[in-house]
């Protein structure tokens, strides 16, 4: 029988997590405490199946889970995100047949916890071209020199995945690799100090010569877009694991703001504000909006473990429910501030908190304007030359 996700994150945890978020956020720390955890909670194994000593789960559970967390600590929650897309990459390849990946899996099981260092400054071809040099080293190995944005879980990862362009054959390929905490050839900055998502501790991670070794490398893909499981496999689960997140965030805002309009009164009318008609109908609005994602997050996720056919259409109902997913927390977080006045301004209250963290969905691939053109090309074929 499959563990339920209020059994895996009981009430009390999520409390717990919940009190230490505000302060996570003030110091701009880390959330070694959460980590643990849900490290014990067999939280990270989660996609290992029960023979390998995990939670078997697929992505369904996966998101109900994230979801769930997000209520309670959204950056805690996103962090944990990139272990799970690796786990859940290798997971979903194992699936359709390719167990080229399964070590990450039992690596988990093991207590490894992996990251996500893929992003680059200005590369907005994200997983179909790299600035990242990626230099054969004769033996199988590779030696990767460039810079890596946005890496969560930078004070605790012991795996590290990046990939980068090898440019010394007649065709360039894109080398996908992970590196070890051990490895030598790496720095990582002390460089966030953002506007929200703090506890994440996305620092920026300078690779110069950092070793992959053979056994390490699990892809060679050509430069641009391709059909190769694994770039299917990364959006999968980076796509449907980031709108849980937000999903969850915005579920949280309007818990806050539907108890937040009982509690205050009206000196005009001597009522509580959840009986005033504007307020209402923002509460309204916002429940309508959460309502409409909850289906398309979980039967999406769904498709994905059913391995549905969705053919061409698969990238864009991806991209389409992360932006959908953001989008609406912030509309909805916007709507829940309005109706719970100027408290929710002051430093360390919890919807303003909340405020700040669905800002960075904004800034997650695939963008709005990214996501816009996959759907357009899906619908309408691609921009003529």
């Amino acid at each position: 029988m499959s563990l339920d996700v209020s059994e895996l994150l009981p009430d009390e945890l999520l409390e717990r997590f919940r009190d230490r978020a505000k302060g996570y956020d003030e110091r701009n720390e880390f959330f070694h405490e959460d980590l643990a955890e849900l490290q014990a909670q067999g939280y990270l194994r989660m996609f290992a199946s029960k023979d390998d000593g995990g939670l078997g789960f697929g992505l369904k559970q996966a998101a109900a889970a994230q979801r769930r967390l997000a209520t309670a600590a959204p950056a805690t929650a996103l962090a944990i995100n990139m272990h799970l897309v690796w786990t859940g990459v290798a997971h979903l390849l194992g699936q359709r047949g390719d167990t080229s990946m399964h070590y990450v899996l039992t690596e988990a099981v093991a207590g490894e916890v992996f990251a996500f260092g893929n992003s680059e400054a200005g590369n907005d071809s994200v997983l179909f071209d790299s600035n990242t040099v990626a230099a054969p080293l004769g033996d199988g190995s590779y030696s990767f020199t460039g810079t890596k944005i946005f890496t969560s879980l930078s004070p605790a990862w012991t795996r590290l995945g990046i990939f980068g362009k090898d440019a010394t054959g007649e065709e360039p390929l894109l080398v996908h690799a992970f590196i070890s905490r051990d490895t030598s050839g790496y720095t990582i900055k002390d460089d966030w100090n953002t506007l929200g998502m703090r506890a994440s501790q996305s620092n920026t991670t300078v690779l110069n010569g950092a070793v992959a070794s053979a056994d390490r490398v699990f892809r060679k893909l050509p430069v641009g877009p391709n059909a190769d499981p694994l770039i299917f496999a990364i959006f999968a689960c980076f796509e449907t694991l980031l709108a849980a997140v937000y999903t969850g965030l915005g579920e949280r805002a309007l818990q806050i703001g539907v108890a937040t309009v009982h509690q205050r009164m009206s000196k005009k009318s001597g009522k509580s504000y959840a009986q005033d008609p504007d307020i209402r109908w923002r509460i309204a609005d916002a429940a309508l909006a959460m309502d409409g994602l909850y289906p398309q997050l979980e039967s999406l996720a769904q498709d994905v473990d059913e391995m549905a056919d969705h053919g061409g259409q698969w990238f864009p109902k991806l991209v389409g429910l992360k932006v959908r997913a953001t989008e609406t927390a912030r509309t909805v977080v916007d709507l829940m501030i309005r109706v719970s006045g100027g408290g929710s301004y002051f430093a360390g209250n919890e919807l303003g908190r909340l405020y700040r963290d669905v800002l960075a969905g904004m800034f997650h691939p695939s963008d709005d304007e990214s996501a816009h053109s996959t759907i357009a090309t899906a619908w309408l074929g691609p921009m003529e030359p």
